[in-house]
């Protein structure tokens, strides 16, 4: 009796994956993704599912790096205390450091500041065989920038090319270096965490509370709390612009943060999987040469010592 084919990753994760995908078809409204989805999961479970993707990507990884073709670009944007940092820290836990870099991108300096907008994020991006990892990225041109028209004027535009559809230009100039960058073999994965209002409230007083979490806390957070219904306004358009087939948008329920780790390693895991990622195998010349090699070896160990275990 044959036995029934088992199913890929993506088919085993697949509900923690499509719901939570947007490719540009159809309409998006924010207000329409729970920032408190759960699944069918509880947090043990959701642990397991972790540890299981955290082998799996190790794997996957290892196989990325020795082969040497495709690039993985990670995209991670949210409001303050939306769990960009922990979900890094949480699912890239044992990757081999040599083949995974995390940029963590501020508010430009004068150098990029003499460049455009794409420049710092194109000259950070991933090597072949390599994770990036942006935590934040250049979707903050279409952001922060938006929300605060004064950080526009220091880029030295000038002046004729600063009209009103401008953000427009933006969003066509991103998806059309989304789309070289996956023709030329970079995957790029986009994660919004979704996280409300009300829970990042209760995070920000954790850190206030917490002598270890003090650090993380600026004054600037809650300013920019004050404008929570421009960001969400902004992110949603950010999201309904720049969502195409090739690169979609993962709108992340981030209010429970185990849950979030779940789909995001879901959705890291089946991009891969889909590459067909294998080990190079030698080619007939060089398992000659191996052989001759090995014999060689094996000749040196004429004091009959045995190899440490």
């Amino acid at each position: 009796m044959s036995k029934k084919p088992s199913k890929s990753i993506a088919d085993q994760l697949d509900r923690y994956i499509t719901p939570f995908r947007y490719d540009g078809s159809g309409k998006f409204h924010l207000k329409d993704h729970k920032t408190d989805e759960k699944g069918d999961l509880d947090k043990e479970t959701a642990q397991e599912i972790l540890d299981a993707n955290k082998k799996r990507l190790i794997s996957f990884q290892e196989k990325l790096y020795a082969q040497d073709r495709w690039s993985l670009l990670i995209v991670f944007q949210a409001m303050d205390a939306g769990g960009k940092d922990s979900a890094i820290k949480a699912i890239f836990e044992g990757i081999n450091p040599q083949g995974c870099e995390v940029r963590a991108f501020k508010a430009p300096n004068s150098k990029e500041l003499d460049h455009d907008f794409l420049w710092r994020h194109v000259v950070a991006l991933p090597e072949r065989g390599h994770i990036g990892i942006f935590n934040r990225s250049h979707y903050e041109e279409c952001l922060v920038t938006r929300v605060h028209p004064e950080i526009l004027a220091k880029e030295k535009l000038p002046a004729k090319l600063v009209t009103k559809s401008i953000w427009k230009e933006r969003f066509e100039d991103i998806s059309a270096f989304e789309r070289y960058l996956g023709r030329n073999g970079t995957v790029v994965l986009k994660f919004f965490l979704n996280v409300s209002r009300e829970e990042q409230r209760l995070r920000f007083l954790d850190r206030l509370e917490e002598p270890a979490k003090q650090w993380k806390f600026s004054m600037d957070d809650i300013k920019e709390r004050a404008l929570w219904p421009r960001y969400q306004a902004v992110y949603q358009d950010i999201v309904r612009h720049t969502s195409t087939p090739h690169a979609p948008w993962y709108v992340v329920p981030a209010d429970h943060k185990w849950f979030a780790r779940v789909v995001i390693g879901s959705v890291i895991n089946a991009a891969l999987e889909k590459l067909d990622l294998r080990f190079p195998r030698a080619d007939r010349a060089s398992l000659q040469e191996f052989e001759q090699v090995r014999m060689a070896l094996e000749k040196e160990g004429t004091g009959g010592k045995k190899r440490a275990k």
